[in-house]
């Protein structure tokens, strides 16, 4: 394991060359705000008997190789939900922000659901992951489908970097990293990625076991330039949550928002 994708140092975190997106070699990847924003709030909001239910992502601006800093807020603590909301931030301004819920966990009611959400079929990798051309992704990746494809566009993912200093990534962290990929899996068409996400809101029906996420396209509509995407996430264990954007046609080469 190399360094992380961003070193603490007082109230700024630092990133590496590797937090550098597919775009440009001088601009943050959007999935390390989203990942930084669930980092600060369940380090000062998380509590046992609470589960992270909601994490929405907005990402309002592209922001170069800067320094980050990231200000919590609570907004609701009440005896079953507790709201928090996270700025992202660097000496040129806002570059996003998030909004978690944490709901009071309980006892399950009995009784079957009239609609349940069935494991996929795809087994854990067994080969290497993919290798990019321009740009090489800082995770290790496996394809399922092709990109483009017809029917749902399926990955795994897994994590191989820290995201500050030498800290584990805790299993939400993990989720709301892999969640940025409902993007690129349900936005995709035959040509390549042809809009851009401003924002995703992933939903935990429980946290990911193990290093492993699956992320499976499950729905895309467009009209007029906007596109709405969403995807199932899934551990080995089965799934575990959704995620749904909202993107902007792009034809050019995808630059600022």
């Amino acid at each position: 394991m190399s360094s992380a994708f961003f070193t603490q140092k007082r109230d700024e975190l630092v990133p590496a060359p590797h937090a550098r997106g597919p775009w440009s070699p001088d601009m943050l990847h959007g999935r390390l705000l989203g990942g930084l924003a669930a980092r600060a709030i369940e380090e000062r909001y998380a509590q046992p008997g609470l589960h992270f239910a909601r994490l929405t992502v907005d990402l309002f601006r592209n922001s170069p190789m800067l320094p980050v800093t990231v200000e919590t807020a609570l907004v609701r603590d009440g005896r079953r939900i507790r709201v928090a909301d996270a700025t992202i931030s660097t000496d040129q301004g806002v570059i996003g922000r998030a909004s978690a819920v944490l709901l009071r966990q309980g006892a399950q009611p009995g009784g079957d659901q009239t609609v349940v959400t069935p494991a996929w079929d795809a087994p854990p990798p067994s080969g290497p992951p993919v290798e990019g051309r321009d740009w090489t992704p800082p995770f290790d990746l496996w394809r399922l489908t092709g990109w483009g494809e017809p029917g749902p566009g399926r990955v795994w993912l897994r994590e191989t970097y820290p995201l500050v200093d030498e800290e584990p990534v805790t299993p939400f962290v993990r989720a709301a990293l892999a969640a940025d990929f409902a993007s690129p899996l349900s936005n995709a068409g035959p040509d390549g990625l042809r809009f851009i996400n401003a924002d995703y809101t992933l939903t935990l029906g429980r946290l990911p076991e193990g290093d492993l996420i699956g992320v499976e396209a499950t729905g895309h509509l467009s009209a007029g330039g906007v596109a709405t995407g969403q995807v199932t996430l899934h551990d080995t264990a089965g799934p575990i949550g959704f995620c749904l954007v909202t993107a902007v046609a792009n034809a050019a080469a995808i630059g600022g928002r």
